[in-house]
């Protein structure tokens, strides 16, 4: 097995660059470099959230194999809808046996397939809004 692709790239930027020089990562050729393994097997997406019916388009993602990143900042004021979005956000995980976790104040995610580690960031707990209704209502 050869070097990585970062590997390369770090080993020649290394040889011409000083401390005062920046690699423009726009402007390198990787067509010369072949990439080992094999695809990814989910993707992150991000959505925003501005009404419930909103979830319906998004939550697909997370059936499909999908994390999904949730900003629901747009509802945050409307006690009903995070309600109904939490529901309904707790079912699209228990359907995929995946979790649902709350990584900032408006922000949640939605993981297939397994369960978000908590163990980095006990501040961050389950003390935001969202996270306070899928605890009350779990």
């Amino acid at each position: 097995m050869g070097k990585g692709l970062f590997s390369k790239i770090r080993d020649e930027r290394r040889a011409e660059a000083d401390s005062t020089n920046f690699i423009d990562l726009g402007e390198m050729d990787l067509s010369e470099f072949e990439l080992e393994g094999e695809g990814a097997k989910c993707e992150i997406k991000v959505a925003e959230i501005h009404r419930y019916e909103d979830l319906a388009n998004v939550t697909t993602q997370v059936y499909k194999g999908n994390i999904l990143v949730v900003d629901f900042a747009g509802i945050a004021s409307d006690d009903t809808a995070m309600r109904r979005m939490s529901s309904e956000l707790k079912a699209v995980a228990r359907d995929v046996k995946g979790d649902v976790a709350g990584i900032a104040k408006n922000i949640l995610v939605v993981t297939p397939g397994g369960n978000a580690d908590r163990s980095q960031g006990p501040a961050w707990g389950r003390s935001d809004r969202a996270g306070q209704h899928l605890a009350t209502n779990a």
